[in-house]
């Protein structure tokens, strides 16, 4: 028979990996929570013309690397490569977005058919936020001010910095792409075979090529900043200078315009050079067409997304990992005798009861004490509780540091948890 394995470009996450995981989505749900932000759940299967109508069919993401099929009805599906037209589809679906306020968050997979690297594969998971109904840098800020607030309490904050644009309204861009795409054909047959085909698709994503002859060729490239109106240039200014007064340092980047068509003023990412090629862990900005381009009422918009393996990588490269996330468990709980193992199992579920941010293992499976001993001492676990049949006699628990200095106390069932605990 074949051997079963993954999908290509799809893993299985366990052990420290998935503890690490799980540390990255609890301090992200406390800071949406901090912010008063919902979570929406959307379909991870959406129709085509979705993300058709929101990313834009000469996209890359449409064009090449979406996972497209046919249900028994006939109707076109795909996998989400990215979670905003979801949510947009969302709000407009259930009436949430016209003349209201909204704010929320979501986490999941996303898929691309790409080529698989490190930092980039086929199903990947993102965590984001949107905000609907808000058109002032204020709520710009604050997005970017949750993810700053993420990296601290990740200890990553030192290893990214942030890069800020803006691409201005609709009209601006349109009169800056005609002045972009005259230029660019002067030098065409000098740039990389992506740029070229870009000239005639989506020019502005020429200025984003990571072909480095493309980037020093693009030296003497209009700017989009020449060609911003009064109002454009004020929004930029005031987004400056509320990140500055929140304490964020940024660097103006004037070439970055992100990868999907939906954005417009604000543009930001997250980078490190910690992973290589795929530098970039997060990035967002605004989107104040798209819930009219999807067919509701005008409604401005503005979120990010970040890419949970990229951050998880780079809390490894920069080797924060909490110690207590190598542990199996912080409390190994052990009966000595099969008539204490009942007691013992009580124990634990007091103690889980009672301290309920401990991870509690008990002992299960035969084996000599001495075996016994190696596989508690294999948890990791900083202390062990050992009950045994002298102990049951006594109404005693013995409590055994298993890490660190402390020595090895016998102490009373009625109040073991408050002495050891």
């Amino acid at each position: 028979m074949k051997t079963l394995k993954a999908v290509r470009g799809m893993y299985d996450s366990y052990g420290l990996d998935s503890r690490l995981w799980g540390r990255l989505e609890q301090a992200y749900r406390q800071i949406m929570h901090r912010h008063a932000y919902d979570r929406l759940r959307s379909p991870i299967v959406e129709p085509v013309s979705l993300f058709a109508r929101a990313i834009g069919e000469v996209t890359d993401v449409v064009e090449k690397e979406m996972y497209v099929f046919e249900d028994r009805g006939g109707e076109k599906l795909a996998l989400r490569p990215e979670g905003t037209a979801g949510v947009v589809r969302a709000g407009i679906e259930q009436g949430l977005l016209y003349n209201q306020i909204q704010k929320f968050w979501y986490a999941g997979p996303m898929y691309r058919y790409e080529r698989p690297q490190k930092g980039r594969n086929r199903q990947f998971h993102q965590m984001g936020a949107e905000v609907f109904g808000l058109n002032g840098p204020d709520v710009d800020v604050e997005l970017i001010e949750m993810t700053a607030e993420l990296w601290r309490e990740l200890g990553i904050d030192q290893g990214v910095t942030l890069q800020l644009n803006t691409l201005g309204q609709s009209d601006e861009r349109q009169a800056f792409r005609g002045q972009l795409v005259e230029f660019l054909n002067a030098i065409r047959e000098q740039l990389d075979e992506d740029s070229q085909r870009r000239i005639d698709t989506n020019p502005l994503r020429v200025l984003d090529s990571k072909d480095p002859n493309t980037q020093a060729l693009l030296a003497g490239a209009p700017r989009l900043s020449q060609f911003l109106g009064a109002e454009s240039q004020a929004h930029f200014e005031h987004l400056q200078a509320g990140l500055t007064d929140a304490g964020i340092a940024f660097e103006l980047n004037e070439r970055l315009v992100r990868g999907l068509d939906y954005y417009n003023r604000t543009v930001f990412e997250w980078v490190t050079p910690h992973l290589g090629a795929q530098g970039t862990i997060c990035g967002g900005g605004r989107y104040d067409g798209l819930v009219e381009q999807l067919g509701g009422k005008a409604t401005p918009g503005v979120g990010f997304a970040l890419g949970v393996e990229r951050v998880l990588l780079l809390i490894e490269a920069l080797e924060q990992i909490p110690a207590d996330l190598g542990r199996d468990a912080d409390v190994y709980m052990m009966a000595a005798s099969e008539s204490a193992e009942p007691r013992i199992r009580q124990m634990a579920r007091t103690l889980r009861q009672q301290r309920p941010g401990l991870r509690v293992a008990v002992h299960h499976g035969a084996g000599s004490f001495k075996a016994r001993m190696k596989k508690a001492d294999r948890s990791g676990a900083e202390m062990l509780v050992l009950l045994g049949d002298d102990e049951l006699d006594q109404n005693t628990v013995t409590l055994k540091p298993m890490r660190g200095q402390g020595e090895q106390m016998t102490v009373s069932q009625d109040n073991w948890i408050e002495t050891g605990f």
